[in-house]
């Protein structure tokens, strides 16, 4: 269960704003659109109502996003408000007010399963520390390569998402690497390893590639 802000301009509750939030089991806390309501609010997801005030909605994201707190933004938008959206806003998902509840909790789900903040990304079991460069499962030290590091700190950045071997070949080795797509299911398979009974965390989607699944 994750703990959301949603920030809007509307008087409404927010299952009107959002009807699938009121199916839903999230802790949820409603406050004023503006970048003051995050001074005391700790959540794990900020969830932003830009139906109403798309220039407001927008303007706020890049403060967010500029204050690098590391917050994970998901923002509701209408159908005609799409056409607004641009890279500049940097929100991390959107979804529309007609979605279903399956579809908000996915997008909850993969949001808070990673936080940026303090050079740490948890994603489900997996928790990475970017500077002290090392990964923990559940809590207990993995003894990892460098590469094996960086492909997991790779997967638990972006979970959820099918990468295709040339992908992870790319992100993790680098476009000047010269080998073949061959030792990225090398490191896989040892990285599988070392997760011992969290090896389904790394799971094979046929015929394409990888995905991360931070159960």
């Amino acid at each position: 269960m994750a703990q959301l802000l949603l920030l809007t301009r509307d008087t409404a509750t927010s299952a009107e704003i959002l009807p699938a939030l009121g199916l839903l089991s999230h802790q949820l806390s409603v406050a004023a659109m503006e970048s003051a309501s995050l001074l005391n609010a700790e959540p794990d997801v900020v969830v932003i109502d830009a139906r109403l005030d798309l220039v407001g909605a927008r303007n706020l994201c890049r403060t967010l996003q500029a204050a690098g707190n590391g917050l994970p933004i998901l923002l509701i938008v209408t159908e005609g408000g799409l056409a607004a959206l641009s890279p500049e806003w940097a929100p991390q998902d959107f979804v529309l007010v007609t979605a279903g509840p399956a579809e908000v909790e996915a997008r909850i789900r993969l949001l808070a399963a990673t936080d940026a903040s303090d050079d740490v990304i948890r994603a489900g079991r997996v928790e990475i520390d970017e500077s002290a460069y090392t990964a923990r499962l559940d809590g207990r030290s993995l003894d990892l390569t460098y590469t094996e590091f960086e492909l997991l700190k790779f997967f638990a950045a972006h979970p959820g998402r099918v990468f295709s071997r040339e992908q992870l070949l790319s992100e993790v080795w680098g476009y000047d690497y010269y080998g073949g797509t061959r030792t990225v299911d090398v490191h896989v398979r040892r990285l599988r390893a070392k997760l011992g009974d969290a090896e389904s965390l790394i799971g094979t989607v046929r015929n394409v590639g990888y995905r991360f699944d931070p159960r």
